[in-house]
Order: C-alpha cells, then structure tokens, then sequence
C-alpha cells in the first residue's frame, strides 16, 4: 500500500477515531465528550489531523492539509462550548454540529483514500475523481444532514425539559 510509519500511525488513529465516534453516534445519537467514545474521538481526531499535515502525496501543502485544520478548529470550538458553556443549552446545538460536521470533514479524505487503496491491488476508485468517491461522499453528505436535523430536533427536546 506505499504508507509511511506515519502514515501508518495516522491511519490507525483515524481508525480508532472514527469507530469511537460511530459508537458515540449509535449510543448518544451525536459525540458525546463526556464519555469514552467522544474522549476517544477527540484524542483520536486531533492526532489524525495533526499527523496528516505531515503527509502529502503530492508534495508540500495541500487541500487535504486545510480540511485537517479546519476539522481542528471544529473540534476545539466544540470542546470549549462543551467546557466553558455547561449551563447554555443553545451552546449544545453548536457543540454537536460542530462535532458531527468535524466527523463529515474527516471521511472526506478517508473514503479518498480508502478506496484509491482497497482491495489491494485492484481498487474501488482509479483517482479522487472516481464517480464512486463522489456518490459515496453525497451520501455521506445526506446522512450528515439528516443526522445533524435528528440531533437539532432532539436537543430542541432536551432544551426544552430542562426550562421546566
């Protein structure tokens, strides 16, 4: 597969990144920092962020290098919302989307890369190019906005039972 121990460090951490906050998902409906799996998708993700600015195929700085950055800023707004807004109910709203499109941003390059890759030898895409890379990320895109209305709709719910 061609990955540096860097990269293969990174692809591990982004591994363990996205199945904690897949976990996080199933079990909370959004990422949850307060717990394991959202501990473990922060850690997870801002490894994998930092470790991929020191990756390029092509040499030097790149879009791949600015969905990272824009995926940490992501996160570290939701941590300080998570942190420094405790009582602000509102502040829950963009917490959880802040994490949720953190996570959209972060299958970008991994389904890129994952099918340029897999099954070894012959894989599922030729270049970031493939229509596969781009129907799978549009209906990842759909699943991010139907999921980001569902945890809308709940926290709306939540909000409100706390007013009472």
């Amino acid at each position: 597969m061609g990955l540096t121990n860097l990269g293969i460090f990174h692809t591990i951490i982004g591994i363990i990144a996205i199945a904690a906050g897949i976990a996080s998902y199933v079990k909370y409906g959004r990422i949850n920092l307060r717990v394991l799996s959202g501990k473990l998708y922060l850690i997870g993700t801002l490894s994998a962020c930092l470790t991929a600015l020191g990756l390029s195929k092509a040499g030097g700085f790149n879009p791949g290098h600015i969905l990272s950055l824009m995926v940490i800023v992501l996160v570290l707004a939701a941590v300080y919302l998570n942190q420094r807004r405790r009582g602000n109910t509102s502040a829950r709203f963009f917490e959880n989307f802040c994490l949720s499109f953190s996570f959209f941003l972060s299958l970008i390059p991994t389904v890129a890369e994952t099918f340029q890759r897999i099954p070894v030898g012959d894989p599922l895409a030729k270049s970031q190019g493939d229509p596969v890379i781009g129907k799978t990320l549009l209906t990842l895109f759909v699943l991010f906005v139907a999921g980001s209305i569902y945890q809308f709709i709940i926290q709306k719910r939540i909000n409100g039972s706390a007013r009472k």
